[in-house]
């Protein structure tokens, strides 16, 4: 049985809640992609359960993927296993729910956009910070126009800069924000409808909903991930902007 250090499960009812624990700011590294890949495979399967809920542990939902992870011997392996996971939660014919406080950034931002309904604190941190490093997030480039529109998924992106939560409610990357007790509120609110419906229907609501997911999601982030892959880390700049961020100082950039 695989070991699960950096998330933790616990059921009520229908609702599988998922936390992801990886003090001290739940970075999505390889191994808590294993585990959380190995958790929604076996849940998916389970036909007693409708409702998929993320939290994160601690002072944030998640600082985003491993910095540490994107270096040519890594990154491909990081990317495979990411994919995989946001492919899941595509896919899932369970209602996903993202509850979010503090940094939701990068990977983790990506794993909260996949997700149907999201709640999150107004005074929450969101962005995509990775052009910073001079990368870009794959998942995000995909789906993230589709959810809010091109010119704002473009400035996000494009940018890196970081907005609140009320401003991501705003723009519909959450579906609405407050206070953490009113967050809190607004999600048991959501799993007891939820609760009043039926399994079958929840099921085939979400196979029926989302025009940018089936091909059009596998086809998209192939092809951003081959862009990363073949084109994106082979450049001087990336590999600069990775060491700089582990090193802690400025990068300077060669446009190569």
């Amino acid at each position: 049985m695989l070991l699960m250090p950096r998330i933790t499960q616990s059921r009520s009812g229908h609702t599988l809640t998922i936390t992801l624990a990886n003090p001290p700011v739940n970075v999505i590294d390889i191994p808590m992609m294993e585990e959380l890949h190995a958790a929604l495979r076996t849940a998916e399967a389970d036909t007693s359960l409708t409702t998929f809920v993320f939290r994160g542990q601690g002072k944030c939902f998640s600082a985003g993927v491993d910095i540490a992870a994107h270096t040519p011997e890594l990154i491909s392996t990081m990317l495979t296993k990411f994919h995989a996971l946001i492919l899941d939660l595509a896919n899932s014919r369970k209602v996903t729910v993202a509850v979010v406080h503090g940094n939701c950034l990068g990977g983790g931002a990506e794993l909260a956009l996949v997700c149907d309904i999201v709640y999150t604190a107004d005074d929450s941190t969101w962005g995509f910070p990775e052009i910073k490093l001079a990368c870009y997030p794959p998942v995000a480039c995909t789906v993230l126009a589709a959810v809010i529109g091109q010119k704002r998924a473009a400035e996000l992106i494009l940018s890196g800069a970081s907005i609140t939560g009320r401003d991501a409610q705003l723009i519909g990357l959450a579906t609405a924000c407050g206070s953490l007790e009113e967050v809190g509120q607004m999600t048991a609110t959501l799993l007891t409808q939820l609760a009043a419906h039926s399994p079958a229907a929840l099921s085939l609501t979400k196979k029926a909903m989302y025009a940018w997911s089936g091909i059009h999601l596998d086809k998209g982030l192939a092809r951003a991930e081959k862009i990363y892959l073949e084109e994106l880390i082979q450049t001087e700049d990336v590999q600069e902007g990775v060491n700089a961020f582990m090193q802690k100082r400025a990068p300077k950039w060669k446009g190569k």
